[in-house]
């Protein structure tokens, strides 16, 4: 046994796939577990099934590691005798916790829908929704000189002046303030019913819009004066669109080819599935640009419509979204199993944990639902 915890491998994980980057609807993280319980050895898997759960206990895991959440939407009880309940118990007697990543997952670089744009022969460009977590705020804060050392200090303890890899950055002005306190006023300097006038220095900073609220406390509860004067300027995200975080990729091929073609091509990169692989297009209209997004992806046709791509290649697509799509001159598609779309991650995610020096194992159940894909004779 290693003295490895589970909490470690919480951290690795979340490091990995941020849970800021899972969608409002989603549940990611610990599922069931003991975050301070040793581990030996982690299995990874796509969905938490009951046969899953006993074949990670069976191969003596103390963690499994998947991509879709078992506990998405409410329940009222998890009792041995229901089928989530089962799954737990399973795991809990067998001192093995769970943990998901999804949503977050997808959105990550690299993430799931990186691997699914490898897996297809195109290198993964910008996101089909980008989710930019990098907006900031540009400050500006008037202060006395003599005590702009003391807020400036407290400033950067709330996250002010933080740029990449250098701390404290700011940009400092002289100047001259200048108020006339009425009644009821409580000044630091001057009088009230008397125009003040004195030495002031203007420090300007940037700081994450999230820390902002944090960031307004510090300053009014370490300002010399009752009322400070300060300006918040929320900037425009400048973030490469190439290698920001969201959900799908889009990439070239390094060759064009015509649609029947990549298709066979996804079909042979991906797990073999009974559904198969199925396309929605000109069998020989000629493709190079793509689009993929992992797992169930038809809330994205009317976006990848938009970006200029030639296909789009994703799950679970329904008969009228797809039928509307193209006969608003949308893009060809290409239908894949999720299952099939999304248990390559499982890889990316072993890759995470393995330099923490445990033991790692793919459990390779196929969990997609459908076993039987039928054709005229």
């Amino acid at each position: 046994m290693t003295d490895v915890t589970v909490g470690d491998i919480v951290v690795a994980l979340e490091a990995a796939y941020p849970p800021a980057l899972a969608e409002t609807w989603d549940q990611v993280g610990l599922i069931c577990g003991d975050p301070d319980a040793e581990v030996g050895k982690v299995a990874f898997a796509l969905d938490c099934t009951q046969d899953v759960a006993e074949r990670a206990v069976a191969t003596g895991a103390q963690m499994l590691v998947v991509h879709h959440p078992l506990l998405l939407r409410g329940v009222h009880s998890v009792a041995a005798n229901t089928p989530k309940g089962k799954v737990i118990h399973t795991l809990l007697a067998g001192g093995c916790a769970l943990f998901a990543a999804h949503t977050n997952a997808d959105s990550a670089r690299p993430g799931v829908s990186d691997k699914l744009a490898e897996l297809v022969g195109i290198t993964p460009g910008r996101p089909i929704k980008p989710v930019l977590l990098g907006a900031m705020d540009h400050w500006g804060v008037h202060v006395p000189r003599s005590a702009a050392a003391d807020l400036k200090r407290a400033l950067f303890a709330a996250g002010a002046g933080e740029i990449g890899n250098y701390r404290e950055c700011v940009f400092s002005v002289e100047g001259t303030g200048e108020f006339t306190p009425v009644e009821g006023a409580n000044p630091t300097d001057g009088a009230v019913g008397t125009h003040f006038t004195g030495d002031e220095i203007r420090v300007e900073f940037v700081a994450r819009a999230g820390d902002r609220r944090r960031i307004v406390e510090k300053l009014r509860a370490h300002h010399p004066y009752e009322e400070p004067a300060f300006d918040v300027v929320q900037m425009e995200d400048t973030q490469d669109l190439n290698t920001a975080t969201g959900l799908g990729r889009i990439g070239e091929l390094e060759e064009p080819m015509a649609l029947r073609a990549f298709t066979q091509q996804v079909a042979n990169a991906l797990p073999e599935t009974a559904w198969g692989v199925r396309a929605a297009g000109d069998p020989d209209q000629v493709v190079r640009t793509v689009a993929v997004s992992s797992g169930a992806g038809d809330s994205f046709l009317a976006d990848v419509a938009k970006l200029g791509v030639d296909v789009y290649v994703t799950s679970d697509l329904r008969h009228h979204p797809v039928d509307e799509h193209l006969r608003a001159g949308g893009p060809a598609v290409i239908d894949t199993a999720h299952w099939a779309s999304e248990f390559p991650w499982t890889a990316q995610a072993e890759s995470i944990v393995v330099p923490l020096g445990v033991d790692t194992e793919i459990l390779r159940i196929r969990t997609d639902p459908w076993t039987i894909s039928a054709h005229p004779e």
